[in-house]
């Protein structure tokens, strides 16, 4: 261990020398690399975190650079998927941490296999539809998450620990009705993004550490512009769904899904099967029907008034429309059902 590295944490009496080498064998995984996951993932890498595993299924824009702490222009001008990007950056912060960037979707079919064998689970997502997912894997197989959001200038997270505190299902049985509002709708101010993740990482440095007795316990909200904070102790529901009577009906759910994406005018497009693109081969074909830009990563397409981006797995966003049925259209038009 570098111990200048980690003098000024190491000084810090919960932590010490035993306790960094405790984290520097520790393995986190981080669904979502949006403003929480790299917010999550640069203060884990610079604390010695051994593994870090970052899954995420969307590319770098310039829209994402006001709070998305570990990218910058030049990854936005390349496309680069912020998975590929953040690897990149924290390989270059820390040297000591075994870094795995993922270009996927975490989905009913793989969320088991990206989180099995980590010690923590991170909420980096924008949506319920996923964390819905998340909680089910972790539920089901005992891994330890906390959840966490950001909108506008409020800010939510939660602690998990399978079969001894609330899920996400316990405060949150169905999707919460109405209206939501996302960073599409109110945008996302970044001192609420670095609230909710560093409550996060300071929740995973106790659980890496083994220091229950400090974890919050509870449901934590913050608004950093009004100057309100909210604490609720939520009760584990032995009549739970999820962790009272153990049904897994988000890993259930048969695959992907079309996902309109936060902060975007998109729509996600999946195969319910994976299907092998040759992304050269493709590019030529689009290139008749307006401008192609690609890496070894996507392919982008302009097709006025829509912008269609694909993956090598047959993944794709289609910019430009909220309807799902208009995506599922270009798709179909340009690459195939």
């Amino acid at each position: 261990m570098d111990r200048e590295k980690y003098s000024r944490q190491v000084l810090f009496q919960p932590i010490g020398a035993e306790g960094q080498e405790r984290l520097l064998g520790a393995k986190v995984v981080i669904i979502g690399c949006g403003a929480l996951g790299t917010t999550q993932a640069n203060a884990l890498a610079r604390a010695g975190v051994g593994a870090l595993r970052i899954v995420d299924r969307d590319y770098v824009e310039l829209s994402n650079l006001q709070r998305q702490m570990l990218f910058d222009e030049a990854d936005a001008a390349e496309n680069l998927p912020k998975a590929v990007a953040a690897e990149r950056k924290l390989r270059r912060i820390n040297s000591d941490v075994k870094v795995e960037g993922i270009v996927t979707d975490a989905d009913s079919r793989n969320v088991e296999e990206l989180v099995s064998g980590f010690d923590v689970i991170l909420d980096g997502t924008d949506n319920f539809e996923t964390r819905y997912l998340v909680n089910d894997a972790a539920v089901k197989l005992g891994i330890l998450w906390i959840y966490g959001a950001a909108v506008g200038s409020k800010a939510t997270t939660m602690t998990v620990l399978p079969g001894r505190t609330a899920c996400l299902a316990c405060v949150y049985p169905e999707l919460p009705k109405g209206i939501h509002p996302t960073c599409d709708t109110l945008g996302v101010i970044s001192p609420a993004v670095a609230w909710a993740a560093a409550i996060q990482v300071a929740e995973t440095l106790k659980l890496l550490l083994g220091r229950e007795e400090d974890l919050h316990g509870s449901l934590l909200a913050c608004d950093v512009w009004k100057n309100r904070f909210q604490q609720v102790r939520p009760r584990r529901d032995p009549q739970c769904r999820v962790c009272g009577a153990r049904q897994f009906v988000h890993l259930e759910g048969g695959g992907a899904t079309h996902v309109t994406l936060c902060g975007r005018n998109s729509v996600q497009i999946h195969q319910r099967q994976p299907r092998a693109l040759d992304l050269a081969a493709l590019r030529t074909r689009l290139e008749q029907f307006g401008p192609v830009r690609a890496n070894p990563y996507l392919l982008k397409c302009l097709l006025d008034p829509y912008e269609l981006t694909v993956f090598p797995d047959g993944r794709a966003i289609v910019k430009g429309t909220q309807d799902p049925a208009v995506a599922r259209g270009i798709y179909a038009k340009y690459i195939g059902s």
